[in-house]
């Protein structure tokens, strides 16, 4: 497996881009506003995304991407998430006020899109290549990914705060090597952290003492203007587990 960082960053503007990450040639991994920087040859190859929640800066460009590649392609785009990620799509994006219904373009029989609902812990086989939804908290019904090639595995958080749930799935992962996990905020921020469910360095921290494995651990999601001041308090709290800030155009291969 080849993951791309496309985007990882909490809001966009010089050269910064929300989540996106591209698993080998065919798979999104979130499609934020990183899909962006992708050539039209490279969206054409696109034919699966796994959505982790609902939020803006994880599925802006799925519009886009259908909107683009949709008369070219030969077979639907498949977006992977949980019912009530789906249903949100459904009903505030697809729905003919902010963007037509691809489901049923050209028609029914023949989209250019299609729903495949996901369940935590039930893994979607593509190929050679497992992804299974693992548990995450966060203020919508979400999701974090474990990518296992059979060889090694990455595991991307989503979107979360605390929660043991999450833990225990990661320990159960014997090949894991890497661990890309978010804080939103700075230790400044903490309570807007609590109560949008986010991390923030302090509560990462303690959440970190909960893993078990050995992982190479990356740090995404950090927000223009106190990216710096969050890594920093980070490495203060955290620094025995060498966390790296994760970084656009990063890649990993297992």
């Amino acid at each position: 497996m080849k993951l791309k960082v496309l985007g990882c960053d909490g809001g966009i503007g010089s050269n910064s881009h929300t989540t996106a990450m591209l698993l080998d040639e065919d798979i999104l991994i979130d499609a934020g506003t990183g899909v962006g920087t992708l050539s039209l040859d490279d969206l054409l190859k696109i034919d699966h995304v796994f959505v982790t929640h609902s939020h803006l800066d994880h599925i802006a460009f799925i519009p886009f991407l259908i909107d683009t590649t949709g008369g070219l392609r030969n077979r639907p785009l498949v977006v992977h998430a949980l019912p009530e990620t789906l249903e949100s799509l459904q009903k505030h994006i697809f729905n003919w006020h902010i963007w037509p219904d691809f489901s049923c373009i050209p028609d029914a029989a023949h989209p250019y899109l299609c729903y495949e609902p996901i369940a935590i812990g039930d893994t979607v086989v593509l190929g050679s290549r497992r992804i299974t939804p693992l548990p995450a908290c966060h203020i919508v019904p979400s999701v974090g990914f474990q990518l296992d090639s059979g060889q090694a595995s990455l595991v991307f958080t989503g979107d979360t705060t605390a929660s043991d749930a999450l833990w225990e799935a990661i320990n159960q992962i014997a090949n894991l090597r890497y661990l890309i996990i978010e804080s939103a905020f700075s230790n400044a921020q903490c309570d807007i952290a609590r109560r949008s469910r986010h991390f923030y360095p302090a509560l990462l921290a303690n959440e970190l003492n909960k893993l078990q494995q050995n992982a190479e651990i990356y740090i995404t999601h950090l927000r223009q203007g106190e990216a710096e001041v969050t890594m920093r308090e980070i490495v203060a709290k955290a620094g025995h587990f060498n966390p790296h800030r994760l970084m656009g155009n990063q890649i990993f291969e297992f």
